[in-house]
């Protein structure tokens, strides 16, 4: 029975194993599936050639260029104008206001912001007693006004003889009395005449100093503008290399009346600045240089020895005609150190007076003449292009004691 049943289980693996070699080689003689079909692919669109449309070519009747009517020439062709460009026109040159116009204006303008000092020596010597108060407030009244020490003492013993001798004084009387000691003091016999036009040849040369701040360069660009009124032709010379605006502030008070300006580089040599200004003058045949000098400190001896040395070289080629020393007429007293420190470097021939309107420190005039004996000739009287004109001692002392 045990035999049976082995042979069994023998037979029933014989044939499973006969079975599963069957199937393995069945499968491996499967064929292939058979490839995909292959996707349908659409052509892009030909790239335009050189001369063809940006688009897909059609298909369309095209004429050869014999075909093709050609312009005979009969018929004009448009052609686009191109856009007008509107010129800008040249920096306008401005007519500066004739001298003589001028004076009657500033004569009024200085009668109505000077007349404070003489109102107030009018009223002091219209009292009925004249004391030792009295003429001591007079006094004190001049030293404020800056008229300094000496004429203040001089003008006092003046006016103490002639009212002894007047006696009973009337308004009028005391305004002349008081007029003819002002005009004493101030002077009518300087030539106050401002010196361009020289003896020899063309141009003349003036060459303007002063400490920076007292208007010398606005006052060089306003001499400018008053000989220019005058029919003079300028050329300006800027040789205040040391502050950076003074070359451009020179240059445009120029260009306002047409005078050339002659420059150099910032901290460039001064004396070579005034020196091609001169000669640029001479070349062009003009008729005046005004030379605008520095001017940063009058205490420094560096800067007076520059100053010295511009006028060496400036006189190489001529003789200057005019230095004119530019003075803060609100600055009093310190005014006559800066007045004797530039005296002592160069030859100052006349004192222009700037800020001499809205403030009784009129006196200075008096005082600068007497310390350095040239007589103010160019006064400045606001911040206009137009506010100098020459000293008139009638007119300044009439605006001193008013009407």
């Amino acid at each position: 029975m045990d035999i049976v049943i082995l042979a069994v289980v023998i037979a029933v693996v014989v044939l499973g194993a006969l079975g599963g070699l069957i199937v393995g080689s069945r499968r491996k003689k499967q064929l292939p599936p058979p490839p995909p079909a292959a996707p349908d692919i659409t052509a892009p669109p030909a790239e335009p050639h050189v001369g063809d449309e940006a688009e897909t070519p059609r298909d369309e009747e095209r004429r050869t260029i014999e075909e093709v009517d050609l312009p005979d020439g009969s018929t004009g062709v448009a052609v686009e104008e191109p856009p007008v460009v509107e010129e800008l026109p040249p920096t306008a040159i401005e007519v500066p206001e004739p001298t003589a116009g001028r004076l009657i204006r500033l004569r009024a303008r200085l009668s109505r912001s000077q007349n404070a000092l003489g109102k107030g020596l009018l009223t002091l010597l219209s009292r009925e007693h004249l004391d030792e108060d009295t003429w001591e407030e007079i006094e004190d009244t001049l030293l404020t006004a800056d008229v300094g020490v000496a004429p203040t003492q001089e003008l006092v013993e003046g006016l103490r003889e002639r009212v002894k001798v007047l006696g009973t004084r009337t308004p009028a009387e005391l305004r002349g009395l008081l007029r003819e000691e002002l005009l004493k003091l101030v002077g009518t016999e300087f030539d106050r005449t401002v010196k361009t036009e020289p003896e020899t040849s063309k141009p003349g040369i003036v060459m303007v100093v002063g400490v920076n701040g007292t208007g010398k360069t606005t006052t060089t660009g306003k001499l400018a503008r008053v000989l220019v009124a005058d029919g003079r032709s300028v050329v300006l010379g800027a040789a205040d290399t040391f502050r950076a605006a003074a070359a451009d502030q020179l240059q445009t008070w120029g260009e306002r009346v047409g005078a050339y300006t002659v420059r150099g580089p910032e901290g460039g040599d001064p004396a070579s600045v005034a020196f091609d200004a001169v000669k640029e003058g001479k070349e062009m045949g003009s008729d005046v240089v005004l030379i605008d000098t520095a001017g940063r400190l009058h205490t420094k001896a560096g800067l007076m020895d520059e100053l010295g040395k511009v006028k060496r070289v400036v006189e190489k080629h001529a003789p200057l005609d005019e230095v004119l020393l530019v003075l803060d007429a609100t600055t009093g007293q310190n005014g006559l150190v800066q007045a004797r420190v530039f005296a002592e470097v160069v030859d100052i021939t006349g004192i222009v007076l700037t800020k001499l309107d809205g403030t009784a420190k009129g006196g200075i005039v008096v005082a600068v003449q007497r310390e350095l004996g040239v007589p103010v000739k160019l006064v400045g009287l606001g911040e206009g292009a137009d506010d100098l004109a020459p000293f008139e001692p009638e007119a300044f002392v009439d605006a001193l004691i008013g009407e």
